[in-house]
Formats: C-alpha cells, sequence, structure tokens
C-alpha cells in the first residue's frame, strides 16, 4: 500500500494537479483583493479556497505515510508542511495575521516546480559569500553615509540631515533612481565638485559590488550544473557496468544452453549397437 502511495504522489500528473492547484489558488487571492468581485463572489472563492487547502492537507498526510520520517528529513517537504499547517491555524482573532500568511501557498511551486527548486537552492548556498559582501558593502554605505552628512546636511536636511536619511538617499543614489537630475545636480548648484563624491559611491557600490553578488549568483548556478551533469554521467557509467555484466550473464547463460543442447543431442554407445 504504502509503495503504491508513493508511486502515486510521483506520477507527473499528480504534480500538474497541484501547479494547477496552486496557480488556481493564487488567482483566487488575487481576486480577492477586488472588492466587486468579493460582492458577488465571495461564498465561492471561500468555498474554493477551502476545497484547496483540502486537497493540499490530504497530499502532505499521503506523502508522510509513503516516505514517513524521510519526508522531515528533506527541507522542501519541511517547508511543504509548514505552509499547510499554517493554512490550518483559525485566522481570526489573535491569529488574524494567519489569514495574510495563507499567500505563502504560492511559494509551494518552488517546492513542486525543478526550475524554481534549482534556482533557490543556488541562491541558499551562497549565501555565506553573499553575507560577506553584503557586510562589505554596508561598511561603504557606513562610510559614504558619515562623510555626506558632513558634507551636505547643513545645505539638504531632507537628503543628509540624519545618519538614517543619509543611508536612504544613498540607497536611493545605489539603484539609480532619479540620482542625477533628482538629487546629485540640485546638490551641485550649491556644491559644484559633490560629483567626485557621487560618482566613485556609485561606481564601487552599484557596479562593483552588485555585480559581485550577481557572479556569486551565476557561479552557484555553474557549480550546480557541473555537479548535476557529474551525477548524469556517472548513473550513465553505471549503467554502462550493469549493462556489461548483464551482458557477460547472459553469455554465460546461452553458453550453458548451448552445452545442453548439445548434450542431449549427442548420441548414446546403446543407441549405436542397436
Amino acid at each position: 500500500m504504502r509503495t503504491y502511495i508513493r508511486n502515486f504522489v510521483e506520477l507527473a500528473y499528480f504534480k500538474n494537479f497541484i501547479v494547477f492547484l496552486i496557480v488556481l489558488n493564487g488567482i483566487a487571492m488575487g481576486l480577492e483583493t477586488s472588492h466587486a468581485v468579493m460582492n458577488s463572489w465571495s461564498h465561492y472563492l471561500h468555498l474554493l479556497d477551502r476545497a484547496i487547502i483540502v486537497i493540499f492537507t490530504v497530499e502532505v498526510a499521503l506523502r508522510i505515510y509513503a516516505y514517513r520520517a524521510d519526508f522531515f528529513k528533506d527541507p522542501w517537504s519541511l517547508f511543504d508542511f509548514f505552509i499547510v499547517a499554517i493554512s490550518l491555524m483559525p485566522s481570526s482573532g489573535a491569529f488574524d495575521i494567519l489569514r495574510i500568511l495563507r499567500v505563502l501557498r504560492l511559494f509551494r511551486l518552488i517546492t513542486v516546480v525543478p526550475q524554481m527548486r534549482k534556482i533557490v537552492s543556488a541562491l541558499l548556498s551562497v549565501i555565506p559569500g553573499m553575507a560577506s559582501i553584503a557586510a562589505l558593502m554596508m561598511l561603504f554605505f557606513y562610510i559614504f553615509a558619515i562623510m555626506a552628512f558632513h558634507l551636505y546636511g547643513a545645505t539638504f536636511p531632507e537628503w543628509f540631515g540624519t545618519l538614517g536619511d543619509s543611508f536612504y538617499t544613498l540607497f536611493q543614489v545605489m539603484t539609480l533612481e532619479s540620482w542625477s537630475m533628482g538629487i546629485v545636480r540640485p546638490i551641485m548648484e550649491k556644491h559644484p565638485y559633490a560629483w567626485s563624491f557621487f560618482i566613485p559611491f556609485i561606481f564601487i557600490v552599484t557596479f562593483i559590488m552588485i555585480n559581485l553578488i550577481v557572479a556569486v549568483v551565476v557561479d552557484a548556478m555553474n557549480v550546480m550544473n557541473k555537479e548535476e551533469e557529474e551525477h548524469i554521467i556517472e548513473e550513465v557509467k553505471n549503467c554502462d557496468d550493469t549493462t556489461k555484466e548483464e551482458l557477460v550473464a547472459l553469455r554465460a547463460e546461452i553458453a550453458e544452453l548451448k552445452a545442453i543442447l548439445l548434450a542431449t543431442k549427442m548420441p548414446t554407445p546403446s543407441s549405436d549397437r542397436a
């Protein structure tokens, strides 16, 4: 029974059905943001939401039954379990915030779609490297924010009047959103050499640091692809070795059968004298 259920939950049709339900649930949650739709269809949307969470609960229960302890050893399975558990909690009173957290069900697409799961795994694997880059970037932000406070805080207090304001303004400059016409050029009207401060900041933080993060993620994806290719090659080699062994055994069996057939066809001495 357990083997049958395991084969069932691993069927491509079953996984595609779960993907369909996740997408349908996401569309329904989006429709719930429309007052016109909720005035006419709220009852049906709530019924659909309950039906979907029942199906998700049954799916997770089947997987727990099929895999037993192995289910709780898989991080992605645990993620599905907690998402469904949150959906089953009451969404009223002190737990009203959990109604908003229902939208987290859409993250189940990550566990169902292999390519999404691969990308997330790559992102998780580069967290230590990204943390180092982020720490270095924060150091640059801190230094430049203090410098901007002392240089421009008196003339532009709305942008650099406090350390927090300087951080936020520099973050806007880093994203290149209205950094020139909105911030730097007005500052240059009173501080003509302000470009010598902002251009090195943009060059270091935006062009170097951000690209370093991208490079780390791309490198992690390349490593994962290489490991996957090596795994596939190893499986092919193992299949080849197994096939060779089976061929050798098959040839030995054929030789034995030939020997038996030849032995049965050879005339006995008594039949020759007769």
